[in-house]
């Protein structure tokens, strides 16, 4: 796994380190002028296309890879792993400077934090502008703050089931998150590294952070009021259905566990911090001011069955867009059943939008002001 070492980094807090570890992958060939920059999901990774040794698919692997959307055999793909993580960039299960894990004395992480580590990765890659950077659900947070922080450094910008900030609801769910990790008495005020970890309060929080990313119409698909022992919604035995464990307790049971053997409690506290902290418009009038410097083409891709992030706040980010003075800006709204999953798993529908955004320009076509279906 490729890492590069950043000296002297300083967080939007005022702390610095010093130096910042940093997990990347890159996939494909450099030519100057193909670089795509994809920023990871809140609990993603750098293996945006899959581990080098062939472990895993990757979290992406329909729409990243040859001859896919964010096609490998004609872009210079890059993914890090963010800051606070636990994927191999530092955060608070890294060693610290005196050799222990850093636990909660590792410095807040900011989403503009991730931009900024990105850019000297960049720089250590020998990128100048990127042809795109794209990103779904946090990373689409990220993919925005690159238009505010960074405008000139980029032609286009692909926000996917993303918002400027989160609203009430989502703040008030992720709060729910981190106090079951902080109730877990195992967490120790996050310095359980020598011990037992806080996994009850993790994967509790993780069950949340399901039910957040399904749709009502989805979870109905899926499972119903089934229970586990039962194809029918009520058992004959009044005790037993009392008892019983439905389908969709074992389903976050089963991701519970999955997500627990490979991720850090501290550093989901971080990201869900980082997450809510963030605001595109922070210091400024509106979102339209934010991203007023940018002038290259954006995308706004959301979907109808998300409510975390929802398509009517996806709008206000494509209506910013023109108000900015982006030079063209289409909002694609999928209508799906999916939910917040929608843009990892739906790729059929994320695909072609995708590749057709990040294709125009390059023959000399403009990306098309609209808003639209798919």
């Amino acid at each position: 796994m490729p890492t590069t070492e950043l000296d002297g980094f300083t967080f939007a807090c005022g702390d610095t380190v010093d130096s910042l570890t940093v997990a990347y992958r890159t996939y494909g060939d450099y030519t100057g002028s193909n670089a795509v920059l994809v920023c990871h999901a809140l609990t993603g990774s750098q293996h945006v296309r899959g581990r080098a040794d062939g472990d895993d698919r990757g979290w992406w692997p329909d729409i990243v890879g040859p001859g896919r959307p964010i096609d490998t055999t004609e872009y210079f793909v890059v993914c890090a792993n963010v800051p606070g993580s636990c994927h191999g960039t530092d955060g608070p299960p890294a060693d610290g400077p005196g050799g222990d894990p850093w636990g909660t004395a590792f410095p807040p992480v900011t989403v503009p934090d991730w931009t900024r580590c990105q850019r000297r990765l960049l720089d250590t890659l020998g990128v100048d502008r990127l042809h795109a950077v794209v990103g779904g659900s946090v990373g689409g947070m990220n993919a925005l703050d690159w238009a505010r922080r960074y405008p000139d450094d980029v032609h286009r910008i692909a926000a996917v089931a993303t918002a400027p900030r989160l609203d009430a609801q989502c703040l008030g769910l992720n709060a729910i998150a981190r106090r079951a990790i902080r109730g877990d008495p195992n967490w120790n005020d996050g310095d359980y590294y020598g011990g037992a970890h806080p996994d009850r309060g993790l994967a509790l929080a993780r069950q949340l952070g399901h039910v957040m990313y399904l749709s009502k119409a989805s979870m109905a698909d899926k499972f119903g009021r089934r229970t586990a022992t039962t194809d029918t919604a009520l058992p004959a035995d009044p005790a037993a259905e009392f008892f019983a464990t439905r389908d969709v307790e074992s389903y976050l049971d089963y991701q519970a566990d999955t997500f627990v053997a490979r991720f850090d409690a501290n550093s989901y506290l971080y990201l869900l911090r980082a997450m809510d902290a963030y605001d595109l418009a922070a210091g400024l009038p509106s979102v339209a001011d934010a991203l007023a410097a940018f002038d290259g083409d954006a995308l706004v891709l959301s979907f109808t069955g998300d409510w975390h992030f929802t398509a009517a706040q996806s709008a206000t980010v494509a209506d910013a867009f023109r108000a900015g003075g982006a030079a063209g800006v289409a909002h694609h709204v999928v209508d799906s059943d999916y939910g917040h999953d929608a843009f990892l798993v739906d790729s059929a529908a994320v695909g072609p939008p995708l590749a057709d955004f990040l294709a125009a320009g390059t023959d000399g076509a403009a990306v098309t002001d609209a808003t639209g279906g798919v």
